[in-house]
């Protein structure tokens, strides 16, 4: 059985009171709007996918929301 490479996980979430996406212990994409942090890592993983690198997209420090 051959192994699959290793998947690279980039994770978006809250820094310095803004957002980040961090990728092996490496910050960037920093802003203070979350979307634009989540772009910046989704446009990351587009080219780590084309270069063959499997990779995942996480985003942390969510909140779920209530409806009442």
């Amino acid at each position: 059985m051959q192994k699959s490479p290793a998947r690279a996980v980039l994770t978006v979430g809250p820094h310095d009171g803004g957002w980040a996406v961090e990728l092996d212990g490496s910050l960037f994409g920093h802003s203070p709007d979350k979307e634009v942090a989540k772009a910046s890592a989704h446009k990351r993983a587009r080219q780590m996918q084309d270069d063959g690198r499997p990779c995942q997209v996480r985003i942390s420090g969510e909140m779920g929301f209530f409806a009442n």
